[in-house]
């Protein structure tokens, strides 16, 4: 089975991580895929955003 990348779609679609900008420190969306069918990981993609592109604080 090849996963279809829709669990980090799904992520960025739902802006979940707009809520952690203001912290000012990197933010690393994480999109897992399962299989209902083999019941298990299929897949996973990161992306990692240093803290959208300003100075983080320590």
């Amino acid at each position: 089975m090849v996963p279809d990348g829709r669990a980090l779609e799904q992520l960025q679609a739902r802006n979940y991580a707009e809520k952690y900008q203001a912290l000012k420190q990197p933010i690393h969306l994480i999109g897992v895929e399962f299989s209902k069918q083999e019941r298990n990981l299929v897949g996973f993609e990161v992306i990692s955003d240093h803290c959208n592109g300003t100075s983080c604080s320590n």
